[in-house]
């Protein structure tokens, strides 16, 4: 019985550092910001900005990020395109950060919701490889009087680029 016990004991352990080292399940750090975002229309009239995401390794294991997806309604968040130099997949090591770079094309400016919608990744480490749902951090929008209000990043996204696309000194 002692024998069973440490044996089961010590495989919880194994499975707790491998766990906190990010070996089972990456430690991402995600972040996004409205800098780089602005509106593009193409010669067939669809709308898209290209979308930069920050990715911090807080894991002890290196980790690939294979694909990142978003069901969102009235936007649709493409995958890398290589022929515009867009990354993917993109290898992250520990401590380390990089660049995701990717396109959203807005399908209907008013349907992005005002509610807070997952993101979908998928992921490789040198154990194993999976998905997950992360729900980004909200942005802060500046009010009229100066007054900050958070806003769910997708909407945040589609405000600055259907703004920019309807506005008189946009090219």
């Amino acid at each position: 019985m002692r024998i069973v016990v440490t044996g089961f004991l010590s495989l919880m352990v194994v499975a707790s550092v491998l766990w906190w080292s990010g070996a089972i399940t990456p430690h991402i750090r995600w972040d996004t910001d409205a800098f780089f975002l602005h509106a593009e229309v193409d010669e067939n009239g669809v709308l898209s900005t290209p979308m930069v995401v920050r990715l911090e390794n807080d894991g002890l294991v290196p980790f690939t990020l294979t694909d990142i997806s978003a069901e969102i309604p009235g936007m649709v968040l493409l995958p890398a395109d290589g022929a515009k130099e867009e990354r993917s997949p993109v290898t992250v090591g520990s401590g380390g950060r990089k660049i995701l770079e990717s396109r959203v094309v807005i399908t209907d400016c008013a349907a992005v919701p005002h509610e807070p919608q997952p993101v979908a990744f998928t992921y490789r480490t040198w154990l194993v490889s999976g998905s997950a749902e992360v729900m980004w951090d909200s942005w802060r929008l500046t009010g009229p009087e100066g007054d900050e209000l958070p806003v769910a990043w997708h909407r945040g996204l589609a405000a600055k680029v259907c703004g920019d696309a309807v506005s008189p000194d946009w090219p």
